[in-house]
């Protein structure tokens, strides 16, 4: 038998289903008897809403339903929830307008949903919609954050003065003007992280069912975290008791983020399937994905760093404005905030480090978490701004890094803005990094690159993300209003073969192949006896779900602790029936043996036994062989790491293409290589859409652009290179697993790494920053711009 278990390059037991097109979406479900919803959406991003005429939509062929605001408002349906809370500077809480599931009186952004029509068929109800005639008093729109910032600008939320939703802080500001104030050179970056659309394959979509029987509801839907779905929505917005409510979350064809929050169209069917005594399904199309799913990013900052003579940093100065959209998505506070200005020491020493964060409502689309959820945008910055460092010192990239990097002796390290790192090397993967990418001989395929007529420039990123959110306890004093703990309850059967109910979801990490390698390393079982079940309420335990690569680190560790319970009941078993002491039992390759001898006693054995008690210890244990386990991490994960990035740019066009990348990266203990593989590949690929193709575009009054995949463009197979991957280990202290985190590490490290390319082949131009996406026009019109100053040079 090959080998199975932890670091080895299983191939991923779900694609057989997915390849073979018989995945179970939310889409494939279909109830007996169901109708079908479409939203009503406002075209406008900022209007008064002084009537709905529904009449001739509730007349419309198979039309069952037509609801507004003011009917789930008459039946004291909540508004969606946020699910953390920070506090501004002087202590007081944030502004938390409230989020209404249907828009009452106004509407704040293109797509806030404004009626909701159910028909026989979604082709009755698409028409029907178009009948619903909602009258509006159209209002001056801020949708960006110079708009919203401006002195008298259109109000968001009527009591939510200028707009500013917090105004929050972190680090020391007495020791960072210290720094400033003797430092030898200082250098100094404007730059936005621009604003994202998320686009899974898979659009999101909801079936809502009642059971006018039992009082039960059921919603199946696109989520990575079923429970808090369930606890938020039940709670909090139709106030239905936990145990009424059921949750499914099927295969989901991606998520990055997106998929996390509570939506309001998960409520909407939800509620009205009881009321139409039907069920309901919502599916997505694509353009209303884009005015509908939260988006990701939007910063401007401005950032500076204090450096000594030999270009040591003394202190880092930092002044965001984060865009929060209309509302408050989910967990959209913390993403500017502790995931993002925590993370500003980066890999490096700097002692001062102060940051300034103030978030602002505009009318646009909720923004929340997108593919590393504030650690992209923390490390753009900092590696963008080192690389400025490294200009104003007249040093070399590579050696100023090397300078400033917290040296491998200096774990567990403690950073100015709260984090303590517990272990890295970021040498040797800057080192690792350097000799695969070929450092050294890149002058020469620049100077090859110039033969063609191609300016080719080459970038380097050395950055550090924290994942596996944690502790409960910890988060909890900074606002979030969720533990973020994991559980597993793992169930031996009577033959031997094991189901792992585990509290995380997937979507596209390759769970049922990574956890059973780790359950079957652990158990010394071959990978086809073991069965991983998740994202059903009614089977699993309360679990917080899959975002900031937190499954393995969080939900592996649960895992683990639930089959040392296993593994101890196991031992009093056997030394039950081997006739021995527990002390001298030990469990090793699926064998529970006496210790020297070779007595020894099968798993399966042993769990036919629990099920089977004719000869068991049952004055000490109870029958049975089942165990749960929860898991509260006492730290973050740090997973770091090298990117390099090669471009080539065609002068006549401004095209810029990617033609190698190489990606060093310590994610702790590797599971699974091929699968740490692909993920790494696919966040670069993000990375790189985002760095040169992606951008969201409002205009002035706030019309989405960017609506449709004819104007916003996702990277495609060709924008790729061939993506060299290679991990170098430090594991994980306080895990027992060793284990830090891979999903997001490749959209973390590569968009600096890009953009440092792209400036490098442009330095010749004067280019010392562009801001992402550099696209061909933007690149095109830098080239053309410069060209008669060059020429007169």
């Amino acid at each position: 038998m090959a080998f199975e278990g932890i670091g080895a390059s299983v191939k991923r037991r779900e694609d057989l289903r997915f390849l073979s097109g018989r995945g179970n979406y939310t889409d494939d479900i279909n109830r007996p008897g169901q109708l079908h919803a479409v939203l009503v959406r406002s075209p406008h991003p900022h209007a008064r809403i002084t009537g709905i005429d529904t009449a001739a939509a509730k007349a419309a062929p198979g039309v069952a339903a037509v609801f507004v605001g003011a009917d789930l408002a008459a039946e004291n349906i909540g508004g969606l929830p946020c699910g953390w809370q920070i506090h501004n500077k002087d202590g007081s809480p944030m502004a938390e307008p409230p989020h209404p599931v249907l828009a009452i009186g106004k509407v704040r952004h293109v797509g806030d949903p404004v009626a909701v029509v159910i028909a026989e068929t979604k082709a009755q109800a698409k028409d029907a919609a178009e009948l619903v005639s909602v009258s509006y008093d159209v209002l001056k729109g801020a949708p960006s954050l110079e708009a919203a910032l401006r002195p008298g600008a259109p109000l968001v939320h009527d009591e939510v003065g200028g707009n500013l939703c917090y105004d929050w802080h972190i680090g020391d500001k007495d020791a960072t003007d210290a720094a400033f104030a003797g430092a030898h050179k200082v250098a100094r970056l404007e730059l936005v992280n621009n604003r994202l659309i998320p686009n899974a394959m898979e659009p999101r979509a909801a079936v809502g069912e009642f059971d006018t029987m039992s009082g039960d509801y059921t919603l199946y839907t696109t989520s990575q975290n079923p429970h808090v779905i369930r606890l938020l929505m039940g709670a909090f917005v139709l106030h239905i008791p936990e145990h009424k409510l059921r949750v499914v979350a099927p295969d989901v064809g991606g998520g990055f983020g997106s998929k996390i929050y509570h939506y309001a169209e998960e409520a909407i069917v939800t509620w009205a399937s009881a009321k139409v005594k039907r069920p309901v399904k919502w599916t997505a199309d694509r353009t209303e994905s884009f005015m509908s799913d939260a988006h990701g990013r939007d910063h401007v900052t401005v950032a500076e760093m204090a450096m000594d003579a030999n270009g040591k940093f003394l202190g880092l100065r930092v002044h965001t404005h984060a865009n929060m959209g209309a509302y408050l998505s989910t967990f959209a506070p913390c993403v500017p905030t502790y995931l993002y200005a925590t993370l500003l020491a980066g890999t490096y020493t700097t002692p001062a480090i102060y940051a300034e964060v103030k978030a602002v409502f505009t009318h646009s689309v909720p923004v929340d978490a997108y593919r590393g959820a504030g650690r992209p945008e923390a490390s753009f910055l900092i590696e963008r701004l080192v690389d400025q460092c490294a200009i104003a010192m007249g040093m070399d990239r590579v050696e100023i890094r090397r300078r400033n990097f917290i040296p491998s002796s200096a774990f567990p390290y403690q950073t100015p803005v709260a984090l303590q790192y517990d272990s890295g090397d970021y040498v040797a993967t800057l080192e690792a990094c350097l000799k695969a990418s070929d450092w050294a001989g890149f002058e020469a395929r620049r100077a090859a690159a110039k033969a063609r007529g191609k300016l080719r420039g080459i970038g380097i990123s050395t950055y550090l993300e924290a994942c596996g959110i944690a502790p409960s306890a910890v988060v909890g004093s900074l606002g979030a209003r969720a533990g973020l703990y994991e559980v597993a309850n793992i169930r031996v059967n009577p033959t031997g073969s094991i189901t792992v109910f585990t509290g995380t979801h997937s979507h596209g990490q390759g769970h049922e192949t990574t956890f059973a390698q780790l359950m079957a390393a652990k158990f010394g079982v071959p990978m086809d006896q073991v069965d991983i079940v998740h994202g059903d309420t009614a089977r699993i335990p309360f679990g917080m779900g899959t975002y900031g690569s937190r499954s393995l680190a969080v939900g592996g560790s649960a895992m683990d602790r639930a089959a040392d319970k296993i593994i101890a009941k196991g031992k009093k078993i056997a030394a039950h029936l081997l006739e021995a002491d527990a002390a001298d039992i030990e469990f090793k390759d699926g064998k529970f043996q006496v210790a020297g001898t070779d007595r020894s006693k099968a798993l399966a054995e042993i769990s036919l036994t629990a099920y089977v008690p004719h000869n068991y210890p049952i004055e000490e244990l109870e029958p049975g062989l089942e165990e749960t386990a929860f898991y509260d991490p006492k730290n973050f994960t740090y997973p770091g790491g090298c990117h390099i990035c090669e471009v080539e740019i065609d002068p006549d066009t401004g095209v810029v293409s990617v033609v190698n990348f190489t990606a060093v990266d310590d994610v702790g203990r590797v599971i699974n290589p091929m699968i740490v593989e692909g993920q790494v590949q696919g966040g670069v690929a993000q990375g790189i859409g985002q760095a040169l193709l992606e951008t969201c575009v409002y205009d002035a009054d706030g019309q989405l652009l960017s609506g449709s995949m004819m104007d916003y463009t996702m990277p495609r197979a060709d924008n790729l290179p061939n993506i060299s991957v290679g991990t170098s280990v430090t594991l994980c202290t306080h895990n027992p697993l060793g284990v830090k985190g891979c999903g997001e590490v490749g959209a973390i490290g590569s968009p600096p790494a890009v953009i440092g390319a792209v400036v490098d082949a442009l330095k010749d131009h004067g280019i010392t920053h562009i801001d992402m996406p550099a696209t061909p026009q933007k690149v095109w019109g830098i080239i053309n711009a410069n060209r008669p100053r060059m020429a007169a040079e």
